[in-house]
């Protein structure tokens, strides 16, 4: 039996313990032992990127923000869907990640950081939302903890209340689309969501491609333009 190997550890901002390891040529990141991600269970970070780039697949230079970088299938799924004219940003708040995605997995997906539509933003994806108002994207994918319920970091429920919906709408052109990973179905929050100016669209993600069931939740957002008065 192949050993599963410590690759490197480090500590989020509250103290919780997260290690890489591989095992077998696969990766996993774990939270105090708990798994977070891994490498053969991306189904679901794959279709993040295949629904939320859905409407923009012939636009000239899409802008597009990925909210948590993770394992990288959800940036290799949205160059895949992109042009040679898109303008990627990925925002991911803990630079040790960025640096094993540069390091250990070079072969799995961090190879794809040194592509030239590709910007990391080694801060809080709030903050770069916070300021995207004055340069709005067209698509914004967030795989963000455990998505609306936050497991990693309470603070992160900020990203889903009325404010932090507000300001996902700002960091939006008119038309534009968010596409949200959740660990499950959230009534509650796909309320806000509606009532927050978006058509929103709860989509069943698979474990595995092959997965009989689901086992998480996409909301897919798209926001509404409102229609011109004539004067």
């Amino acid at each position: 039996m192949k050993p599963n190997i410590k690759l490197a550890e480090t500590r989020m901002p509250d103290g919780a313990r997260m290690t890489l390891h591989s095992h077998d040529g696969s990766f996993c990141i774990r939270l105090d032992g708990r798994d977070l991600m891994h490498s053969l269970t991306a189904a679901s970070e794959l279709l993040l990127g295949d629904l939320a780039l859905a409407p923009f697949a012939q636009l000239a230079s899409p802008r597009v923000l990925i909210g948590g970088l993770g394992l990288g299938f959800t940036l290799k799924r949205v160059l895949e869907k992109t042009n040679a004219h898109a303008v990627v940003h990925v925002a991911e708040l803990m630079p040790e990640v960025v640096e094993w995605n540069r390091t250990f997995m070079a072969g799995l997906n961090g190879s794809l950081l040194q592509d030239p539509r590709v910007t990391v933003l080694v801060e809080d994806v709030g903050v770069v939302l916070a300021r995207a108002s004055r340069a709005p994207y067209d698509a914004i994918l967030l795989d963000v903890d455990n998505g609306p319920a936050a497991m990693v970091m309470p603070g992160n429920t900020r990203l889903y209340d009325n404010r932090g919906l507000q300001r996902l709408g700002q960091a939006l052109k008119p038309g534009g689309r968010i596409a949200l990973w959740s660990a499950g179905i959230d009534r509650a929050f796909a309320k806000r969501f509606a009532t927050a100016g978006f058509k929103v669209e709860a989509v069943p993600a698979r474990l595995h491609a092959t997965s009989k069931s689901s086992s998480y939740m996409i909301y897919v957002a798209d926001k509404l333009v409102v229609p011109r008065r004539e004067v």
